[in-house]
């Protein structure tokens, strides 16, 4: 079984190595110290478990194991940790596992022989866990097999078409299979529900403008404009009065 070993104190990978070499059938195939590059090394690599610490510089265990969701065949993530705060209840109560610093062998086998490949299903029982403890600072997108991660702050708005969300961003758009409505719940704060198909970043719109049977949002920085339902026409018009 191929192991994708992430912390950003090289002692701990160090020794998290050694001890998962030293077992039988199991192989470390790639180290990663933050996020990014493991992002970078579960897709070079393919490993069939990641052991990812959360708490790191950059971008946290937390973020990028909802962005290993995206891959075609995802990995399962053990968590390491040395901090038995809330996070792990939530982790327990929807059976993503996780080890406690500093990780014991008999408890890394175990942990490594419970795993499984996760079913898409299961992604998005975890996915949901992990929205309800961190919210993201990235969506991820699939562009010609590779993981393309988008700042959410560089993020226009978000519109629904049949099953794919497109994600119009400021170096362009890509699609995503995200629900409308988990968007909404996740970043609510920061996007406003302008149609039944839209939410648009509060910090990039510009206005509103009025046609004979519609009115539509316009954005800072780019021409594109979106369609206002009767139904959100008050609220939106509220917001863009206190721009």
């Amino acid at each position: 079984m191929k192991i994708l070993v992430v912390d950003d104190e090289k002692p701990a990978r160090d020794r998290l190595s050694r001890m998962v070499n030293s077992l039988p059938d199991y192989q470390v195939v790639a180290e990663a110290s933050d996020g990014n590059q493991a992002l970078e090394q579960a897709q070079s690599s393919g490993p069939d478990v990641v052991l990812m610490d959360i708490r790191m510089p950059g971008m946290d265990g937390i973020q990028a194991a909802r962005h290993l969701s995206e891959l075609e065949q995802p990995p399962a993530v053990i968590f390491t940790t040395a901090y038995a705060d809330h996070a792990l209840e939530a982790f327990q109560t929807h059976a993503v596992d996780y080890l406690l610093k500093p990780v014991r062998k008999e408890r890394l086998l175990k942990a490594l022989e419970a795993s499984i490949k996760p079913n898409r299903a299961q992604i998005s029982q975890q996915n949901e866990a992990l929205a309800e403890i961190e919210v993201r600072k990235h969506i991820c997108a699939r562009v010609r097999g590779n993981l393309v991660l988008v700042p959410v702050e560089n993020i226009y708005y978000f519109q629904a078409d049949q099953k794919y969300v497109t994600v119009r961003h400021t170096e362009g758009e890509v699609l995503i299979e995200d629900a409308l409505k988990s968007l909404e719940k996740e970043f609510g704060n920061r996007f406003y529900r302008i149609h039944r198909n839209a939410l648009v970043s509060l910090a990039h719109v510009g206005g509103m403008q009025s046609g004979h049977d519609n009115n539509e949002v316009t954005f800072q920085d780019i021409d594109a404009v979106l369609e206002i339902s009767r139904r959100h026409l008050p609220g939106i018009r509220k917001i863009i009065k206190n721009l």
